[in-house]
């Protein structure tokens, strides 16, 4: 009975790859594996009464009200033209370098990934924007694509992202789980805070090697990543001071009211992305880019996310009471815990799995379908949730930047002109895959970059 159990995992991974609406999918296949089960006397349909009481749980969840709020943050800005005017402001400032211009759209992808959290708007506002001028400019094809997908994907593990917060939300479950099996009848708690402030130091050592790297490439080779000539940018030194404190200074607010609230105590990530939301609207009246009908495209857009978000809820609801009628817990916790290395060859093998199905399952499926089955397993095995989640945030980035099938090399390549092949796209992201690994050993290396400024903040 416990191997149905994973040939329902393995029917819903398919089921997806041919292309079925993802909650559908979940919802569905389960419950023709459930009646089949039943007729089969080896599943209690009982099981299923348990259905009611998560969903209420879902619906009434705190934390998650904070998933339609940064949505509607993300989009509003998004919307506003703050990407533009940010990279126009970023290229004087750094134009005069070589490799400025890289640098530059380093920099606004990270103050977008602060501000939205949303990866594949990002990746396609960076792409129409910033890819046609770096090649007018003299830009290496492969290295402006490479740099505007590296970019564009800093929203998986810079605050607020939203994968942190569903992250946040499945682990405290998982947490909750691996500390009553281990007899502690009195669980501590993680939160969506946590992983925020967690995900600090990792997000920021990530965009300094990645901008250390542009700068080195530029001294190495100049020709690929020339500076903007003098002609491009005549503009006075306090005119671009003034014009970096008009278009910096915004943004630069709205991150520290919504990030700086959380590690300052002072408001719930829920609290924090309602302030989020409002300071949005607020920007987006300050650069005179809030029309009505802008307003009604930025609501409808949030609803269908949202939407989308929480219909997945509810098929993941059921797809996990079935995977556990069928004894998949236990399955899966036999075959980790049976692992060769111990907690090290299971979070290798975890890794390595959601490595490979981030090239066919968006964020969303993995976060619903795989990490409420082996978290709690790994969390029973002793390691630290907020570690676990950043670790699991940062290698799903490095999947979506992988060729072939990354997800973001896919939104660059709908957008780029027919000039920039696929094959440069993946050539000039190579390099920043291999940033990505290194960050990724650094972590495994020392969790203290993960779990320290938590600790810190939070006593």
């Amino acid at each position: 009975m416990e191997w149905i159990a994973l040939a329902l995992f393995v029917a819903v991974c398919i089921a997806l790859m041919a292309g079925y609406p993802v909650a559908i999918t979940l919802g569905g296949m389960s419950l023709i594996f459930a009646a089949f089960g039943e007729m089969a006397g080896v599943f209690d349909m009982a099981i299923l009464n348990a259905l009611p009481n998560r969903l209420y749980g879902v619906m009434s969840n705190q934390t998650l009200i904070a998933v339609p709020l940064f949505v509607f943050m993300g989009v509003m800005l998004e919307r506003s033209r703050v990407a533009e005017n940010l990279l126009d402001t970023m290229s004087l400032l750094f134009g005069p370098i070589r490799g400025g211009l890289g640098i530059s759209v380093m920099i606004v992808g990270t103050l977008l990934a602060a501000s939205t959290g949303i990866v594949g708007a990002t990746v396609v506002t960076m792409g129409l924007l910033s890819l046609p001028t770096m090649l007018r400019r003299g830009y290496s094809p492969s290295l402006a694509a490479g740099t505007i997908c590296a970019s564009g994907t800093l929203g998986q593990i810079i605050p607020p992202s939203i994968i942190l917060v569903l992250l946040g939300d499945v682990l405290a479950s998982a947490y909750q789980q691996a500390q009553l099996k281990s007899g502690n009848f009195s669980p501590d708690t993680v939160s969506v805070g946590d992983l925020f402030v967690g995900a600090i130091v990792p997000g920021l050592l990530l965009v300094g090697i990645y901008i250390l790297f542009l700068a080195l490439l530029a001294i190495v080779r100049p020709e690929v990543s020339p500076a903007i000539p003098a002609e491009e940018r005549r503009i006075g030194g306090a005119t671009l001071a003034a014009r970096v404190v008009k278009v910096l200074i915004p943004p630069l607010v709205l991150i520290v009211a919504v990030l700086g609230s959380i590690i300052g105590g002072i408001a719930t990530p829920t609290e924090a992305a309602a302030v989020g939301a409002v300071g949005s609207i607020v920007l987006a009246i300050a650069q005179r880019q809030l029309t009505f009908a802008r307003l009604l495209e930025v609501m409808k857009q949030t609803t269908l996310v949202t939407s989308m978000v929480f219909l997945i809820f509810i098929g993941a609801a059921i797809f996990s009471l079935v995977f556990r009628g069928f004894g998949g817990d236990e399955t899966v916790h036999r075959l980790l815990a049976d692992l060769p290395g111990g907690v090290i060859g299971a979070m290798v093998i975890v890794m390595l799995v959601m490595f490979l199905l981030g090239f066919i399952l968006d964020f969303i499926e993995i976060v619903f379908v795989v990490v409420p089955i082996v978290a709690p397993v790994l969390l029973q095995m002793g390691l630290d949730p907020v570690w676990l989640g950043v670790m699991i945030a940062m290698n799903l980035q490095t999947s979506f930047l992988t060729p072939p099938f990354g997800f973001s090399l896919f939104y660059l390549r709908g957008v780029a002109p027919p000039s920039l092949g696929t094959g440069q796209i993946y050539r000039g992201i190579v390099p920043f895959v291999a940033i990505q690994v290194l960050v990724l050993l650094i972590m495994s290396l020392w969790p203290e970059l993960v779990t320290w400024l938590p600790d810190r903040v939070y006593d």
